[in-house]
């Protein structure tokens, strides 16, 4: 078995502990940095390194850490694991994706008892389930963005083994699966790299500290890291995309970026391989350059996530107009019609948040529509909340409809946050299980002072540390059988089912989506080919112009067509969707 470690830091020596005995290891002279040596190990077997004499720290490269993040590395021999099912063959266009936490999908919190839910998923219609970042991190429960060791799976989940078989079990149901990473920053507990050598760098400061070195010296390497742990997850695993978190913070000042990197190395893996994989971007630029092809000065990705459009929906169905909705919520459903046409609401516009103009028009002859994710909630969008409250915590079972209809009909590919789809009255909040006492009473103070900030009492801020705030977060899913959440459920299949049928609801051309509003009426409608959507957010009935011609195809609420004046009569807090006759 070859052992290898880039460790410039090392001075004079690297030893690696296996079986309890030192073997020490050579200067590679082809690779400067590099260390190896020649050992007998096999699957499972314990190591890690020690430099210059210092405590043995685990492998920056390390598939499995079976104790935690401090603990020593395990070799993963990903040859052993029997594939039952082929991948299939699901790309974005058409796509319905499903955001979720494997802690909190299901009581147990395993990556087994998720795969036991997935049958809910196929009879929802969704057509990938997207997971929440599974590197490991101190503790049992957390959210997953300050994971360590890029190329492993947290061992409470399951494991290596585990995320096999949840990856194989989707793809035995016809489910895609794509995985949340995080590149921009390293958890602060159980980070050794360091140690190793410059994975981090202070020419570019961040909210998270240093950033990842990916223009300073010897960040040949660490974007040779980045990218390996990238396609590990889309080659070891099986899996179909990976969502990139916050990309905007990746700060990178060469003229060919990591993501460009990145993107050129997942097409190739993709042709190699003879399947669609796709990366997903969360960026905050509101920049089409981000989804724009290599080939046409773009950096490549796939998609990318579109907060405008949830902004704007949200302010919509709520009336908020704290932080960054401010700009949103002077005129909502102006808001709201321009990113269903255009995309991004600021797009060279002053944004009254940033103080500054943000921003650049999307091409929309020449981009299609499924590049941007449509949502209605996400984990960052309800857990970065005081109390981590869902929609359906502030809006009626007709505006929860509503919503699901914009982001199931709209241009966008569109995504789901788990539980959505009946409405669940359990929050999801932020919670922690940092081993470090220190930083445990950090992240208590800094998040309730946070939020002290903007009116919220000390005592109302869930404690992230308390067993009770994961717990409180886990779905009820005896809720799906019990009104209203059945009928909000049935009318999430009817919408998705809906979409998989009307090619006009997965046509990618932007600049065909015609919409219409009333500000102060409360209404909104759409046309998308030969079918029309309209929504009333009003507490009281709007008679929209919708045409005298044509059928139902889904609503809300019963309704009926318009006469000779064309003119709907549309129920409160409700929605309709036509196809011309």
């Amino acid at each position: 078995m070859l052992f290898e470690v880039w460790a410039p830091q090392a001075e004079d020596r690297v030893e690696l502990q296996l079986h309890g005995a030192s073997h020490p290891l050579e200067r590679d002279p082809q690779r400067d940095g590099w260390w190896m040596a020649q050992v007998e190990a096999g699957d499972g077997a314990r190591y890690g390194y020690a430099l210059d004499g210092g405590p043995v720290l685990p492998d920056p490269r390390s598939r499995r850490q079976p104790d935690g993040p401090d603990g020593l590395s395990a070799l993963v021999d990903h040859t052993t694991y029997a594939w039952r099912h082929e991948p299939p063959a699901r790309g974005l266009r058409g796509a319905v994706l499903y955001e979720m936490h494997v802690g909190t999908y299901t009581p147990e919190g395993t990556l087994d008892a998720a795969a036991g839910r997935l049958d809910h998923l196929v009879d929802l219609g969704v057509t990938h389930v997207e997971l929440m970042p599974l590197c490991p991190f101190p503790g049992r429960h957390g959210w997953g963005y300050e994971g360590v060791s890029l190329w492993a799976v947290h061992e409470p989940y399951g494991g290596p083994q585990a995320l096999k078989r949840f990856v194989d079990a989707a793809h035995g149901l016809g489910l895609g699966v794509v995985l949340d990473v995080v590149h921009n920053h390293l958890g602060p507990s159980g980070n050794y790299l360091p140690a190793f050598g410059p994975y981090f760098t202070d020419t570019h400061h961040t909210p998270w500290g240093a950033a990842v070195n990916l223009d300073a010296p010897g960040s040949d390497e660490v974007r040779a890291f980045l990218l390996g742990s990238a396609l590990s997850w889309l080659r070891d695993y099986r899996i179909d995309g990976l969502r990139l978190d916050a990309v905007h913070a990746l700060a990178d000042t060469r003229a060919l970026t990591f993501l460009e990197e990145l993107t050129a190395a997942v097409d190739e893996l993709a042709a190699e391989q003879g399947r669609e994989l796709f990366l997903i971007a969360e960026s905050d630029l509101a920049d089409p350059r981000t989804t724009t092809p290599r080939a046409e000065g773009g950096l490549g990705l796939h998609a990318q996530w579109n907060d405008d459009f949830h902004h704007a929906l949200h302010t919509a169905l709520t009336g908020e107009s704290q932080g960054y909705y401010g700009d949103f919520a002077r005129a909502p459903l102006a808001a709201l019609a321009k990113t269903l046409g255009h995309v991004f609401f600021h797009d060279g516009t002053y944004s009254t948040f940033r103080d500054r103009t943000h921003g650049r028009p999307v091409d929309r002859v020449r981009t299609p529509a499924h590049r941007f994710l449509g949502y209605t909630q996400t984990h960052d969008q309800v857990g970065n909340r005081a109390t981590g409250d869902r929609l359906s915590a502030s809006c009626s079972p007709g505006l929860l409809a509503c919503a699901a209809a914009l982001a199931l009909t709209g241009p966008f590919t569109p995504m789901l946050f788990m539980g959505e789809e009946w409405g669940a009255s359990t929050p999801w909040q932020f919670f922690t299980d940092h081993t470090d006492p220190e930083l445990a009473e950090a992240v208590r103070s800094g998040r309730r002072r946070e939020f002290a900030e903007h009116g919220w009492a000390e005592e109302d801020v869930p404690d992230p540390q308390d067993p009770a705030t994961r717990d409180r977060s886990c779905l009820d899913w005896a809720e799906r059988e019990r009104e209203p959440h059945a009928r909000l459920l049935a009318w999430y299949r009817e919408l998705i089912a809906l979409r998989a049928s009307q090619p006009d609801l997965t046509d990618p051309d932007l600049a065909a989506v015609r919409v219409a509003f009333d500000e102060e009426a409360r209404w909104l409608a759409y046309r998308r080919g030969d079918l029309r959507v309209a929504v009333n957010f009003a507490k009281e009935p709007v008679r929209i112009p919708l045409g005298s011609r044509g059928r139902v195809l889904a609503s809300w609420e019963a309704v009926e067509m318009p006469n000779g004046d064309g003119l709907m009569t549309l129920p409160p807090e409700s929605c309709v969707v036509l196809a011309d006759a």
